[in-house]
């Protein structure tokens, strides 16, 4: 790094007293993963609420309410009033059980993605939205889907066994146990009881989710790009780089449901309340864990964190 100054370029910095030696600027990586953990630490709570939810966890009462077409229904509570039964049990710092091992593994997630990527480096491609360049263009998308799908599967496998540790230790507010406390005293419990197979429960269906959402994401966004998105408007430009942000948030919403079975396989048969009857039954496989879902039609439960409507509707309260 240097500045200008009296027309010449001298070293910002000098290391160890030596002119002329400047020292190395921040790492990039450095800075995303200092930057991932403050989001981490950030969004913790909203997490938290909703994987207490995802478990099945109803400690409040469900209130009455109306719809907009005036039928009355129960509402379970939203993360506000949640996160403040939380508050009340565990106090402020309840809200971030768990927290250590999401940190380790966004660092783990960005020096993956860092370290594959240069390996496997992505071709240098520009946008095609010219008609008769669709194959070249298709050809492309997959390519880069493909490259993206590498970097996520071996990002998702390396940071899964943290995932499965934060998981437990959030769930962990259900039954009041103290079973699973700090990272490494949690690595051994795992290992001695389940063995290295104990770090990928729910791994299948986290990767299918990802996978599926980043084909269909890169997909629907290239074909509306190309078909719905006409080059002769001025504003095309500026579509395109919204349309898929727009579909993430559309395919996220249908590939929920492999999220959910993922955090259900990390704590089912455990050892905790929450993943022992009668909280939630014993699943042989995340294929059980989903049809049982699927029937008793909570194969999106979570996924909202306010007007959380309950199952049973209120018919007479006049």
């Amino acid at each position: 790094m240097s500045v200008e100054g009296g027309g010449q370029r001298g070293p910002l910095f000098e290391r160890n007293g030596v002119p002329g030696v400047s020292s190395a600027p921040v790492d990039m990586d450095t800075a995303i993963v200092l930057l991932g953990a403050g989001v981490t630490a950030i969004t913790h709570p909203l997490l938290y609420v909703k994987l207490l939810i995802q478990v099945g966890h109803e400690p409040l009462a469900p209130t009455v309410g109306t719809t907009m077409f005036g039928r009355k229904v129960l509402y379970l509570p939203g993360f506000f009033s949640y996160a403040r039964h939380v508050v009340r049990v565990d106090g402020k710092r309840g809200l971030f059980r768990g927290l250590s091992p999401r940190v380790m593994s966004s660092a783990i997630s960005t020096m993956v993605r860092s370290k594959v990527k240069q390996a496997v480096p992505a071709e240098d491609t520009e946008h095609v939205s010219n008609r008769d360049d669709l194959k070249t263009s298709f050809r492309k998308v997959v390519r880069e889907t493909s490259h993206e799908m590498v970097v996520q599967c071996l990002s998702r496998i390396a940071t899964h066994p943290f995932h499965v540790i934060s998981v437990r230790c959030m769930a962990q507010f259900v039954g009041r146990e103290v079973k699973y406390r700090g990272l490494f005293s949690c690595i051994a419990r795992i290992f001695q009881e389940e063995g290295v197979g104990g770090f990928f429960v729910g791994l299948i269906p986290h990767v299918l989710g990802e996978v599926i959402f980043l084909w269909c994401c890169n997909l629907l966004a290239h074909l509306i790009n190309t078909y719905a998105v006409d080059d002769n408007f001025s504003q095309a430009p500026a579509v395109r780089s919204y349309t898929k942000f727009v579909m993430g948030i559309a395919v996220s919403v249908l590939t929920y449901p492999f999220m959910l079975v993922a955090d259900l396989m990390a704590v089912n048969n455990c050892g905790l309340a929450a993943g022992l009857p009668p909280n939630s039954p014993i699943f042989k496989s995340w294929v059980h864990c989903w049809r049982h879902l699927s029937v008793q039609g909570q194969l999106f439960r979570g996924s909202s964190f306010f007007f959380r409507r309950a199952p049973v509707a209120v018919k007479a309260l006049d």
